[in-house]
């Protein structure tokens, strides 16, 4: 590529799937709030805090600890949003050129959209464990949330790649 071209900012509209996907990750994740407010006052002074890799308690905290997940979710997905809206700055091979920014824009906006709705219910789903254990509703996940995270990153990210290696 050369160093005096640059990168065209190309307005392609979201997807279907995109838009499905924003809708699940938001429902979700605006649901896991909405059940926090409800289940507040019934919450033990004392939740679970952090797991270890087999989905344990290994300590506990406040309840205004889980206030935590909620922000954090919106800061990383908030970051994810802003950062797929601009896919002209992404990380590109250098076979990128004029005629196949489109493509490779739009699948790296795609994999970006996916990994943020991702976000978004993985941490709605960490504020559910959490209210779950305190509540002794059990541990719906234990175990396999860990292997479960990270399948659900690491599938997106490889077909990501693969479909940008397609792309001439």
């Amino acid at each position: 590529m050369s160093s005096s071209w640059e990168r065209p900012k190309l307005k392609i509209e979201k997807t279907k799937s995109e838009k499905i996907g924003d809708v699940i990750g938001y429902t979700v994740y605006f649901g896991s709030i909405a059940l926090m407010i409800f289940m507040w006052n019934s919450l033990p002074d004392k939740v679970p805090a952090h797991y270890n890799a087999l989905g344990e308690v290994d300590r506990w905290g406040s309840k205004t600890e889980l206030l935590i997940l909620p922000v954090i979710g919106a800061l990383v997905g908030g970051l994810m949003q802003v950062i797929e809206r601009f896919p002209h700055i992404h990380n590109y091979p250098e076979r990128l050129n004029k005629e196949n920014a489109r493509e490779f824009y739009l699948a790296s906006r795609k994999l970006t959209n996916q990994l943020k709705n991702i976000i978004f219910i993985i941490f709605a789903l960490i504020s559910f464990e959490s209210i779950a254990v305190a509540l002794d509703w059990g541990s719906p996940f234990g175990k396999w949330f860990l292997p479960i995270l990270i399948v659900s990153v690491t599938i997106p990210i490889i077909y990501g790649f693969i479909k940008q290696r397609k792309i001439l």
